[in-house]
């Protein structure tokens, strides 16, 4: 069975953290009632969803990927480089336990779940305003007993490593080659995203379903013309926060 967590939208999401967009009136309503459509997708898809309550006090903690890394061995609770965003790791932590052995990031090293791709075995970590050296580091250490290794990435233009590059299977990437180059990825076959949607590459892969932003049609029937059972989500609102599909969630396996 597949498990996700996800947390509600929190009424200060319009103080979000941003980086790379300016700011705009997030409308509220609207993105939770995307986020809703998205949990109904996944527990469509045979996911059961774990709802944790929206908390007021951290505007950006609907992107529940951020905090934690979870791989089938054990979880990893990250140290997020917004120093806004530390205090949302303890209910994550908990909702976590139950499932993993849980390991946390430490200081110095600074660790956004976004930047962390896991495909297989190797673990991909983007060095980014929000990730370092360090904190690859760690993960490094914590994993190699488990198999994997850690390869660190670099790129430019956006926020996290997810938002140029994610797996569609475990052989093949949807990659923005104008934010990463794909020459980081030599095991891997790398499909581009239309040149016209730039910020199409985050993509949440569930069983053979892959799940896309609605606002991205031309990838997301790049992605069916591929032969993928490609799904349209709508996430525009949630994208105002410099947030993505795979922000939303935390998916694994359990027993």
């Amino acid at each position: 069975m597949r498990v996700a967590i996800t947390r509600g939208v929190s009424p200060a999401i319009g103080d979000c953290e941003l980086t790379f967009l300016e700011r705009e009136a997030i409308d509220v309503d609207n993105a939770r009632a995307q986020h809703s459509l998205y949990e109904g997708v996944l527990g469509g898809l045979g996911c059961r969803v774990e709802h944790l309550d929206e908390d007021p006090g951290f505007p950006d903690s609907v992107f529940v990927e951020d905090i934690a890394v979870v791989l089938d061995e054990i979880a990893v609770i990250t140290r997020p480089g917004a120093l806004s965003r530390r205090g949302e790791r303890a209910s994550i932590e908990r909702a976590l336990a139950s499932h993993r052995p849980v390991v946390r990031i430490k200081a110095p090293g600074i660790l956004d779940g976004g930047d962390v791709m896991a495909v297989a075995k190797s673990i991909y970590v983007g060095l980014s305003t929000r990730s370092n050296a360090e904190a690859a580091r760690q993960l490094g250490a914590m994993v190699s007993d488990h198999g994997y290794r850690v390869v660190e990435v670099g790129f430019s233009g956006c926020l996290h490593l997810k938002s140029a590059v994610t797996a569609i299977s475990d052989r093949t990437l949807l990659i923005n080659p104008e934010w990463v180059d794909a020459s980081a990825f030599p095991e891997h076959d790398c499909i581009s995203v239309d040149p016209a949607e730039p910020s199409a590459a985050n993509v949440v892969r569930i069983g053979s379903a892959v799940l896309f932003a609605a606002e991205f049609p031309r990838t997301g029937q790049l992605l069916s013309d591929l032969g993928y059972d490609a799904l349209p989500v709508e996430a525009s609102e949630l994208a105002k926060a410099e947030g993505a599909l795979t922000c939303c969630s935390l998916i694994f396996e359990v027993p």
